[in-house]
């Protein structure tokens, strides 16, 4: 883990707050265009970060006692201090989902640079596992997750969406996929893709309806292969039909979570 310290930012102790738990942490990024030179340029992401304390600290609405989130993580892999260990956010939307979670931003944008690097992401993911061994529980989401925001906007929520896992790694499988064939799982993959990175959604639905869908269709096949595979299961020479009707049902109602949804197909957006 590559730390920069409250200290070595040139601020005093957070201000902020005491707060020793939480269930999990919160994933955010700026909201705001972020120059692309952040990623050639270390001082400039010290730069981003003091600035956006700064405004905070000059919002005279929202009277922070400090910068908003515990942590940033820029494209280098550092780590930046905020409020650190120890003290409640101010960034999650009001005081009960501060509470509720910590905060850490990602130094991407709205525009400019909005991709994360991977080392974004393990910088991201050390002030989890920081966070983690100092009181907080194992939750990861993004700020939307609560409260009505894009952010932290959509690679980022992706990722988040997908478990936050560190670049290079591989995600557990959901349990609806330990159910599909290679096929299914390789297909409903590549469809998630395509839903969280934005490249297609439903008419007159959001990226988050879709996804929706998407879970809802996964579940009703994995709820369809335990069905035939408790059926299978069933079949030999002397088959109790009533058993057999019997395990169907229930595997189907172990399995199927019922998603309403009213689709009308597939659209650019």
């Amino acid at each position: 883990m590559k730390l920069v310290t409250r200290a070595a930012l040139g601020w005093p102790p957070s201000a902020a707050p005491l707060q020793s738990s939480t269930n999990g942490v919160k994933v955010h990024y700026e909201g705001t265009p972020v120059s692309t030179r952040l990623l050639t340029d270390h001082d400039a992401c010290l730069d981003e970060w003091k600035a956006i304390r700064a405004s905070h600290l000059a919002n005279k609405v929202e009277n922070y006692s400090d910068v908003a989130y515990n942590y940033a993580a820029c494209p280098h892999g550092y780590l930046l201090e905020g409020r650190g260990i120890g003290h409640r956010t101010g960034a999650n939307g009001n005081q009960e989902l501060n509470r509720a979670h910590y905060a850490i931003v990602g130094l991407v944008g709205s525009s400019g640079l909005t991709e994360p690097t991977d080392a974004m992401l393990h910088a991201i993911r050390d002030g989890i596992e920081l966070l983690r061994r100092n009181g907080a529980g194992n939750e990861i989401k993004g700020h939307r997750d609560g409260f009505a925001t894009a952010c932290p906007g959509g690679p980022l929520y992706a990722w988040v969406q997908r478990g936050a896992p560190r670049p290079g790694t591989t995600p557990t499988p959901s349990p609806e996929e330990d159910d599909m064939t290679p096929e299914q799982a390789k297909q409903l993959k590549e469809i998630r893709s395509l839903v969280q990175f934005g490249t297609w959604g439903y008419k007159g639905k959001g990226k988050a309806d879709a996804w929706a869908i998407l879970n809802g269709l996964a579940t009703q096949v994995a709820a369809q292969t335990a069905a035939i595979k408790a059926l299978a299961s069933q079949l030999g020479d002397d088959v109790d039909t009533a058993a057999v009707v019997a395990a169907v049902e229930k595997a189907i109602k172990d399995a199927v979570v019922t998603v309403s949804v009213d689709v009308t197909g597939p659209t650019n957006s």
